[in-house]
């Protein structure tokens, strides 16, 4: 048969790695077809190469069975192929329609003409209802939001064949669900969809095929209907994954961090985004904050990391106040939310990334000189010990490691800091289920060694399987303090929801 798209022994290579090894994938009309494999496996490259952002060194693309040369994004536009990246290319200074249009534009005169194509974008957010507001400007919505944009980009060009790169991985569970609704209904209208991710529930919930990636090379391709979670998770990662987390019950020590009345109020100080919040981690305890995205755990992290000041309340770390010490003196090891922004220097090697908390200490340096020999060293034990897959080894620019890989070097920067405290905030997000199964048992590991553990997450089942305590936050206020064990998941989406409220002391 004819498939509506085929690559056929595709293989690609980038210095020190061979990302797609003689790769073969096959998209059906009117399918969704998802690419299943570990961070690194190869999955963004072989669709950039679809896409037309890489050349491939051998193989072949076919549409409709004839071959078609893909030089860039523009030829892949031309034969009716979109896709949304992992980190969105949007301008975040225009607006939503602006961003919509851009480079699809209609020109009357050199002037730019808005109002044809603000109606034909808006028919289109009602028919696929993915609703926006044309007018507001990038940098003031919601990720969620943010990604309808990137798929009406896709729809108001016509294209038909839409390629999607993880996601869901900066997604609330809603989001998440509200997505799935949007895929089943841009298949309805006559669209065919890529789909790369590495959540195995979500693949069962919308896709038909799947094409299994491990390290570079196509394992083979399986009816989803026909085949279970764990024989594809078998079939990523080389072996069986477990899924449930194994640990015994600990004896709690020490508080190590204690928040105290913490209020943290917006910017036009009309409503509190933290509202006297306060609670207490101890020495081998995971203690989970549980919510929905935007209740104000960004803003309560932030705090207690040093990067904001609160506007009430206090923090003591090991039973020293730290409300207003800087964020490299508090000594806590800290996995941000946003790798991005807030916890890499993507242009700087991995092994410089490796040591950003601790290069000015005495065992890197000597009268203010780096020993790059012990980093290096360092950075090798680390990316051995933690799987973190690059090119390179400790040299590769970071800028150039898969999401997933990124996160790895994160998490193993700050374990190995050894520090008595270890706030996580959505430490998996992005993370396979090999990856997802190993930095839970680090996690664990931590706690078993007497560390505390502050884990922020949005993951219904991290917070459940991996916590021994869970704050739920709702509003910027703890509204239920309860154990995994003690709580339905039905009940605590009623707390994150709002419907349900404990007297918290």
């Amino acid at each position: 048969m004819d498939y509506l798209i085929e690559m056929a022994g595709i293989t690609k290579v980038f210095p020190g790695i061979v990302a797609n090894d003689d790769v073969t994938l096959q998209l059906k009309k009117g399918e969704i077809h998802a690419l299943l494999g570990e961070n690194g496996a190869g999955k963004s490259t072989l669709m950039s190469i679809l896409f037309g952002l890489y050349q491939a060194e051998k193989g072949v693309i076919k549409k409709n069975g004839e071959e078609v040369r893909i030089h860039g994004p523009n030829d892949a536009k031309k034969l009716g192929i979109g896709m949304v990246h992992q980190h969105f290319k949007l301008v975040h200074n225009f607006t939503v329609l602006e961003n919509i249009i851009l480079g699809a534009e209609t020109v009357n005169y050199g002037m730019l003409k808005l109002d044809n194509a603000r109606n034909q974008v808006m028919e289109l957010s009602k028919k696929y209802k993915l609703e926006i507001n044309p007018d507001a400007y990038i940098t003031d919505i919601t990720v969620g939001m943010q990604q309808r944009v990137e798929i009406l980009k896709m729809l108001y060009r016509e294209n038909d064949i839409l390629i999607f790169d993880e996601p869901t991985a900066v997604l609330t569970p809603q989001e998440i669900e509200e997505l799935m609704h949007i895929m089943k209904n841009l298949v309805a209208e006559g669209k065919s969809i890529l789909f790369i991710t590495h959540k195995l529930d979500e693949i069962k919930a919308v896709a038909d095929r799947c094409t299994v990636l491990r390290k570079g090379q196509c394992i083979g391709t399986a009816d989803v209907a026909s085949v279970s979670k764990e024989e594809l998770s078998e079939m990523m990662v080389g072996r069986k994954v477990n899924f449930l987390i194994e640990k015994t019950q600990k004896q709690t020590g020490d508080i190590i961090l204690k928040a105290e009345n913490l209020t943290v109020f917006s910017k036009s100080h009309s409503k509190a985004l933290v509202n006297d919040v306060s609670f207490e981690v101890r020495a081998g305890e995971i203690v989970c904050i549980a919510g929905i995205d935007g209740n104000g755990q960004q803003e309560l992290v932030y705090t207690l990391a040093g990067m904001l000041e609160p506007d009430g309340g206090r923090v003591y770390f090991e039973e020293k106040e730290i409300t207003r010490n800087d964020i490299r003196s508090r000594g806590l090891a800290h996995i941000p939310e946003d790798r991005h922004r807030h916890a890499l220097v993507l242009d700087y090697n991995l092994a410089f990334n490796l040591v950003l908390q601790t290069y000015y200490s005495s065992e890197f340096q000597k009268y203010g000189f780096l020993n790059f020999d012990k980093i290096y060293k360092f950075a090798d034990n680390l990316i051995n010990s933690f799987d973190i897959r690059s090119g390179q080894g400790a040299h590769t620019i970071t800028r150039s490691m898969s999401g997933g890989n990124q996160q790895k070097a994160i998490i193993a920067r700050e374990i190995s800091r050894g520090s008595p405290l270890l706030i996580a905030v959505q430490p998996t997000r992005g993370l396979d289920v090999g990856a997802c199964e190993y930095i839970h048992k680090q996690l664990v590991a931590e706690r078993d060694k007497g560390r505390g553990v502050l884990l922020v997450s949005l993951e219904l089942d991290e917070v459940m399987d991996v916590s021994d305590r869970i704050l739920v936050i709702y509003e910027g206020k703890i509204v239920a303090n309860v154990k995994p064990n003690e709580v339905s998941y039905k009940e605590l989406g009623l707390y994150m929801a709002g419907a349900l409220k404990q007297e918290v002391a």
